[in-house]
């Protein structure tokens, strides 16, 4: 008898929002920072951007000085075609150029731009085979077993997809344990000193509100070992089951909010967020974004289980 082995299609709105969410948060780095914010002299480094070895290949290098702002609004357009979800095949590429040119070139990356190189450079796999004019249409279910060629695609897809979850896996799990050693965090004290810190600490709205907080020796310790919890449980995550990411996914997009609005890592928050979504959600997820838009959904007699991903056969063989 003939026996089918099928794969989450990848080609979902799940991973497109965390398309989305990459672009914005580089596009917020170069629309709200100028050339000389970016691109300046950093004691015993050097000048911004170092065109040398594999960094010279950088969008911000093909230029001269005087024509930084040129490009930097160039880099804005083809991060606002990938946030849109225009033809992933066609602006995925560019999109990871623009993320590596950010990365290597600018005086003030962060972690959230290092994260967002690697997440989108994963995501040229995915998107290289995306047959959808929108990443936000729904995946088209196949109509039988997938063509060979469509068949690798998909599963070079589900394979990068996989990769990024051990990334962010791997990623929270060192967040976690490197601060293990460090008095402050060991006894409960580290988000005292943050919050009051004049360069990174919280704004000064809301700053009165959060020394009440780390004033008292309980709200201290639950705000600095509530992340190292966190974190660790993010790690953990794709040992538990579906249902438990659910939960951990709000969780998760919380904290990371919660750092842009104390520290202003939005840049930051995006991009991590983007990785909570391939880290927690199924593969091939498909939220459906346009039917939830509908003013009035159409019914159906049997109606789809939105976790569920779309899955298709892609290889087929003989079995005595």
């Amino acid at each position: 008898m003939k026996r089918s082995r099928t794969v989450p299609l990848p080609w979902a709105t799940g991973y497109g929002l965390a398309r989305t969410l990459l672009a914005l948060g580089t596009l917020g780095t170069l629309v709200f920072s100028d050339a000389a914010t970016l691109f300046r002299e950093v004691a015993t480094v050097g000048r911004y951007p170092m065109c040398q070895g594999v960094n010279s290949a950088g969008a911000f290098c093909l230029v001269s000085d005087d024509h930084y702002d040129a490009m930097r609004w160039a880099c804005c357009l083809v991060l606002a075609l990938a946030a849109s979800g225009w033809r992933p095949r066609f602006t995925a590429i560019p999109h990871a150029y623009v993320a590596f040119s950010v990365f290597t070139g600018i005086a003030i990356p962060d972690g959230g731009d290092q994260i967002t190189w690697i997440l989108t450079l994963l995501i040229v796999t995915v998107a290289l085979g995306d047959p959808r004019r929108w990443h936000w249409q729904p995946a088209p279910p196949p109509d039988g077993p997938l063509s060979k060629h469509r068949s690798r695609w998909a599963l070079l897809g589900v394979s990068a997809l996989i990769v990024a979850r051990i990334q962010m896996s791997v990623l929270y799990f060192q967040s976690c344990v490197a601060k293990l050693p460090h008095a402050e965090w060991a006894d409960g004290s580290a988000l005292y000193y943050w919050i009051n810190n004049y360069d990174f600490g919280a704004p000064y709205w809301l700053r009165p509100m959060l020394e009440y907080v780390v004033d008292h020796p309980v709200g201290v310790a639950a705000m600095t070992w509530g992340p190292l919890a966190l974190e660790l449980a993010l790690a953990a995550a794709l040992l538990m089951p579906q249902k438990a990411r659910w939960m951990l996914l709000p969780a998760g997009v919380f904290f990371h909010l919660c750092i842009a609005t104390v520290m202003g890592l939005w840049s930051f928050a995006l991009a991590m967020c983007a990785g909570l979504l391939m880290l927690l959600t199924p593969l091939g997820h498909d939220p459906d974004f346009t039917r939830m838009l509908r003013r009035t959904p159409q019914l159906s007699a049997v109606p789809p289980k939105k976790d569920d991903p779309i899955e298709a056969p892609v290889m087929a063989g003989t079995q005595p």
